[in-house]
């Protein structure tokens, strides 16, 4: 009699692991050393009179990160390759040169505060710091393959929670934080505008819709080698819902893990450093330092490690998105899961965009205007690019039967015109003033 074999049950905990991927990392990847480096001047300059962006923005941040992922998944290209299916391929290059502009000068912010934060612990010298971490970054992008990869970056989302042991680590007044969340009483001005752009250029970042849409076609070629193969989902006649539905509880999770990240690091400053008339943070490494005598030394221990922690997730996701948008612009290979010699001209630009970042480390740019126009230059750069991604997820061609839906198409288009708001705000607010 044939034996009977049962189908192998799968573990809730495995299961959990599954379902949580390219969002979670990319939602985690916001919280960059440039992104804690604005939050911290949010808290430190206007209290908690923009607790509220991080409510706001939650809806939309996840509503355009389902765009970028839906369609990385669905057509298995990435979205630079998308995006020229259906614009001049003049329009495409310029945003790419733009994405990777950017990108490059929130490495370059990035890598300096890891090293500063490093020499801040355990001593040392700043530039030597950046260099290993900038290496490190390096080398594990090119040589280990992606299967491989993204498991660590999933683990080093766990760093974030960094920065919700350290609030509870101060003292808080939740119930006046709380209602200047509900009814922020703020001095509407350029410095208010500027920082509302930053916070929201910071929270729905270009590099983000790029890395998410990439890692979706990642993971539906990593299980090639195995024999598995996995189609685009636009390919197939039926089914494929459920994948879509993976994409939705990973990214809604990955999303509102990033911003109550944000939250807890916004409470901690306002609570700390504006209470105290600590109302100007030149970087992230600043903040720690003046929660230090505030604080207490443990609160500092807190927010360096988590500078380093959240610096080695992000560099890998600036540098990658860069070379995505690079490398499907010009029709190069672009995949962490081919070896170096395969796709020279994508880990090219990966090398590339560490190596000027790490330099720029040398030119003495102050970096607090590194990280704040960094962060208004993204929110610039993400409308055109949201405009175009809600163009291709509402494509019949390009979508079939997975193009969005009306909910979808609805918070796409606000969270891209409320994008266009801040910035003619802020523009406005300028010359106004």
């Amino acid at each position: 009699m044939a034996e009977i074999t049962r189908p192998e049950t799968r573990k809730p905990r495995n299961m959990v692991f599954r379902l949580l991927g390219p969002g979670l990392v990319t939602g985690a990847a916001d919280d960059d050393p440039s992104g804690i480096a604005t939050y911290s001047q949010a808290g430190a300059q206007f209290g908690y009179g923009l607790l509220w962006t991080v409510f706001l923005t939650t809806p939309f941040m996840i509503a355009i990160q389902l765009v970028s992922g839906q369609i990385g998944r669905v057509t298995g290209k990435g979205l630079a390759a998308n995006v020229m299916e259906l614009a001049p391929r003049w329009l495409v290059l310029a945003l790419v040169f733009l994405l990777v502009a950017a990108n490059t000068f929130n490495i370059a912010a990035d890598i300096a505060a890891m090293g500063e934060a490093l020499s801040l612990v355990i001593g040392g010298l700043n530039h030597e710091h950046a260099l290993i971490f900038s290496a490190i970054s390096v080398l594990l992008q090119v040589f280990v393959p992606y299967r491989r990869y993204a498991p660590v970056l999933k683990f080093m989302t766990l760093t974030l929670f960094a920065y919700v042991a350290t609030a509870l680590t101060v003292n808080i007044p939740w119930s006046a934080a709380l209602l200047a969340t509900i009814w922020p009483r703020s001095t509407i001005n350029t410095d208010y505008f500027l920082m509302v752009v930053a916070v929201l250029g910071t929270t729905i970042s270009p590099y983000l819709f790029f890395w998410q849409a990439s890692q979706e076609v990642e993971e539906m070629n990593k299980g090639k080698n195995n024999g598995k193969t996995s189609r685009p989902l636009r390919e197939l006649r039926r089914g494929g819902h459920p994948e879509i539905d993976r994409i939705k509880i990973d990214t809604s999770v990955g999303m509102i893990f990033s911003n109550v990240i944000a939250f807890f690091i916004i409470l901690t400053t306002s609570a700390v450093l504006n209470a105290h008339g600590v109302t100007n943070i030149n970087s992230a490494t600043q903040a720690a330092e003046a929660l230090r005598p505030l604080a207490g030394d443990f609160t500092f221990l807190l927010f360096a490690l988590g500078i380093i922690g959240t610096g080695m997730l992000a560099i890998p996701v600036l540098a990658g998105s860069a070379a995505y948008g690079v490398s499907e612009a010009f029709g190069w290979p672009a995949t962490l899961e081919a070896r170096a010699p395969d796709a020279v001209g994508f880990y090219t630009i990966i090398a590339a965009a560490t190596a000027i970042g790490f330099g720029l480390g040398f030119t003495g740019i102050d970096s607090i205007h590194m990280l704040v126009w960094s962060a208004v230059l993204n929110g610039i750069v993400a409308v055109p690019i949201m405009a175009m991604m809600m163009v291709v997820v509402t494509n019949f061609e390009l979508m079939g039967r997975f193009r969005a839906g009306p909910w979808l198409i609805a918070l796409g288009w606000i969270g891209t015109a409320l994008m266009a708001l801040a910035v003619i705000a802020l523009l406005w607010s300028f010359f106004a003033g």
